[in-house]
């Protein structure tokens, strides 16, 4: 009863989804094209190859406590054997046994490893590490996306801003057009004024093309990095400001932390390579000799016993190999303090720039009011006919000016704080 109740519940959120899906049909935010991007680099499928790769390496380390069988044959010619009438010079002839000097011997072997010194937990050990260093190793490399992606949506937002303002830019012309065409027919205008504001018609609309032309790159270039069409019908979301959070969460770090506990699983590997290894073994062998010799006879034979290894070879080169694993750890900490040092020299100036771009949207805000006001006494002006078109045309244009730097500059401030949100990692 309980199943059917959440297969129910999982309908009905899969309609909702659908609903939901259908009523933002095409819509992108800045978060979706960080997935997309990343689902859609071709260095996201060495995830699953790094992980089969491990696994492979795992199961084969593994397989070091399974008994491990070996088979081995040997035909000999020795120029001398055992003379047995050199020890009872006094036996008659033929009655004491001869060895041959031809001898067979075809032998198995099962060793089975009983105590390794750890050499088989250090080697998964490493082999695990090894596998989540080459995962954080592509995710520095997938983060690095982010800054693209970024670049990319923030340009389109910019040219859709620019040309929503030319249109404002255009319908203001063209109202004033049309009044300057009605004084033309009543015999109270000039037809220069009415060329005039055709003329400015005509450099909006070049603005207009030049702006889309743009778009349309950066929109080529986004579909192909998303992996999904996007054109100028696909709404794109313009993200809020996000909380700046200082503390710095790059996967590079957690690379550096994966380097260094590598480092400790290899000095481990080094006390396993002089400790002394047990293991049991059983062999069976069929030739001439068998253990008794004497018979100088071909047969069957075995032995079983436990076999000691332990060589202290490793020993002469320990003091060494663990200084060298000492100037890699050194190294690698001062990888990492570089990396933080130039992150926040990075932070530092990307801050600067959210509180540069912050003040200038203050500036711009009241020279926007001032221009505006500025532009509604200029159209009052030309109504009443104490000013020309051309002179109207200027204040409307240093209006225009102060509105697409007002634009740039909030587009600009959005993409400074979502790359310092990109450089600290959160």
């Amino acid at each position: 009863m309980m199943i059917k109740c959440y297969k129910s519940v999982g309908v009905a959120l899969l309609l909702l989804s659908a609903i939901n899906l259908k009523g933002q049909k095409n819509q992108l935010t800045l978060d979706s094209c960080y997935i997309l991007a990343r689902q859609n680099y071709p260095l996201i499928k060495r995830q699953g190859l790094i992980s089969k790769s491990s696994n492979y390496s795992l199961e084969n380390a593994g397989k070091s406590y399974l008994p491990q069988f070996s088979v081995n044959g040997q035909a000999s010619y020795q120029s001398q054997t055992i003379d047995f009438h050199d020890v009872l010079p006094g036996a008659p002839p033929g009655a004491l046994p001869t060895i041959s000097k031809d001898q067979y011997k075809i032998q198995a072997e099962v060793n089975q490893q009983i105590y390794d010194a750890g050499a088989t937990k250090n080697q998964k050990e490493f082999i695990r590490a090894n596998e989540a260093i080459q995962q954080e190793s592509l995710e520095v490399a997938l983060h690095t996306l982010r800054d693209r992606v970024n670049q990319i949506y923030f340009s389109i937002l910019l040219m859709n801003e620019q040309l929503s303002q030319n249109e404002i830019r255009k319908t203001d012309l063209q109202n004033t057009l049309d009044k300057a065409r009605t004084a033309l027919r009543n015999g109270t205008g000039f037809r220069s004024n009415v060329d005039e504001l055709k003329a400015e018609l005509i450099n909006v609309d070049m603005s207009g093309i030049e702006f889309n032309a743009t778009r349309k790159a950066y929109l080529n270039m986004l579909s192909l990095l998303i992996g999904r069409f996007v054109d100028e019908t696909t709404p794109l979301v313009q993200p809020e400001s996000p909380p700046l959070v200082t503390e710095i969460n790059r996967p590079e770090l957690r690379l550096y932390e994966l380097q260094i506990k590598a480092t400790d699983i290899r000095e481990k590997q080094l006390k396993s390579d002089y400790l002394p290894k047990l293991s049991a073994f059983v062999q069976g062998a069929y030739g001439r000799p068998t253990l008794n010799f004497i018979e100088n006879q071909f047969g069957a034979w075995w032995i079983g016993g436990l076999r000691l290894n332990w060589s202290l070879g490793s020993l002469y080169s320990l003091r060494n190999n663990r200084n060298l694993l000492n100037a890699d750890r050194e190294d690698q900490s001062i990888e990492r303090e570089t990396f933080l040092f130039n992150t926040r020299i990075t932070l530092s100036q990307q801050n600067d720039d959210i509180k540069k771009y912050t003040e200038l949207i203050l500036k711009d805000d009241s020279a926007i009011s001032l221009r505006a006001s500025v532009t509604a006494s200029a159209k009052a002006q030309l109504d009443n006919g104490v000013i020309t078109v051309h002179e109207f045309i200027a204040k409307l244009n240093d209006e225009n000016t102060a509105r697409q730097v007002l634009i740039f500059h909030h587009i600009q401030l959005l993409q400074a704080q979502y790359d310092f949100k990109s450089t600290s990692g959160n």
